[in-house]
């Protein structure tokens, strides 16, 4: 039998995601809007334009150093994984690898015949694990945020010199605070703090990235989906390599102009800072339940995880909750916990996760 959620608990809106994320109804009517682009080339005015309103207001959001540019392409940050290995990486990269998804860009670089071999800082799900400056190394390369533990990473800058610093930002970028000019390559895709749909990414580039880029690409046979020098240039002129989803360009855009009339990078990560805090702090008060980041300087303000003792069957918990519309609050699928996983994104109202939170002891407490 199914536990009734009594109406007044459950939130205004279920979705707590971790990616894709719930969009805002003004994403949504912004594809209907009289002026909207679709079904037109992405080769011509209206298209482009939209692309240049994307790459202003990214660059506005995130008050980027002066010549750093933002650049965007076909696919999604995994695309990324292995353009970066044809485009970015030399020779001797360094990667920090703490959940699911930092591990996925060393698969990629592996697998490389001109890569000598990755130096590898690894930590158990749950924890951080951080890139060293270290001699010879020529790209080092992490995650801001690992979306399948909720651990998040401090940025900054490894190497000096020739080195280069990326990184994959795909959960973190729009949420968090960051100093952009610590990095040389900071990326994402646009489905989680964005509100949008997958199959683009985007990126802000620093000129030794650029520079890096023209020199391997001038090098190496680079497949042309790949290659980020054809990125470059077609960015540069307000347009992707191949058609692009435009769909997601307009909710990209939409986005973009909302995060900015509410405050800017600042305003944002304070949006996810008091959601994720109410979570962290409901699981320290409850006797069954503990944040699964031990740490608390590395607990992510986008995507909050809790584990939960023997006593809960997290699996009935998520069941229960979806069956009310409130979805994508389970696990990550590989890690095998007794957990929940929250997107805490700036599109879910703080107000939704406190009625979450209200929902979660109800059901909990009514299965005992």
């Amino acid at each position: 039998m199914t536990l009734e959620i009594p109406a007044h608990l459950l939130p205004r809106d279920g979705r707590f995601g971790s990616g894709p994320s719930k969009l805002r109804s003004q994403q949504i009517a912004r594809l209907a809007a009289p002026d909207s682009p679709l079904g037109t080339s992405h080769r011509q005015k209206p298209v482009r334009g939209l692309v240049a309103s994307i790459r202003g207001q990214v660059a506005d959001l995130f008050n980027i150093p002066s010549g750093y540019e933002v650049i965007l392409g076909n696919g999604g940050a995994s695309l990324l994984w292995d353009a970066i290995t044809f485009c970015l990486v030399e020779s001797r990269p360094q990667a920090a690898v703490f959940g699911e998804f930092s591990g996925k860009v060393v698969k990629a670089i592996s697998r490389a015949p001109w890569i000598d071999s990755v130096d590898i800082r690894r930590s158990t799900p749950g924890g951080v694990a951080l890139c060293e400056t270290a001699p010879g190394i020529d790209t080092y390369l992490y995650a801001h945020n690992e979306t399948s533990t909720g651990a998040l990473s401090p940025v900054a800058r490894f190497g000096g010199g020739e080195a280069l610093t990326i990184v994959d930002a795909t959960s973190a970028a729009g949420g968090v605070s960051v100093d952009i000019g610590q990095t040389d390559l900071y990326y994402f895709s646009p489905q989680k703090n964005f509100g949008a749909d997958g199959g683009l990414w985007l990126a802000i580039a620093s000129p030794a990235v650029l520079e890096r880029i023209q020199k391997l690409t001038s090098e190496r046979w680079v497949p042309d989906i790949l290659n980020l020098q054809l990125a470059v240039n077609n960015s540069l002129k307000d347009q992707t390599l191949n058609t692009p989803a435009i769909a997601t360009l307009l909710m990209i855009d939409e986005q973009l102009q909302w995060m900015l009339e509410q405050g800017g990078l600042d305003a944002m990560a304070a949006r996810t800072e008091r959601s994720s805090a109410a979570i962290y702090d409901w699981a320290l008060k409850r006797e069954d339940a503990t944040p699964f980041v031990a740490q608390a300087e590395y607990r992510s303000p986008v995507v909050a995880t809790v584990d939960f003792d023997e006593t809960v069957d997290t699996a009935g918990v998520s069941k229960t909750l979806r069956h009310h519309g409130v979805v994508d609050i389970d696990p990550y699928r590989s890690l095998g916990r007794n957990q929940l996983r929250i997107g805490t994104f700036p599109n879910v109202d703080p107000e939704d996760v406190e009625a979450l939170l209200a929902c979660l002891d109800w059901v909990i407490d009514s299965k005992r």
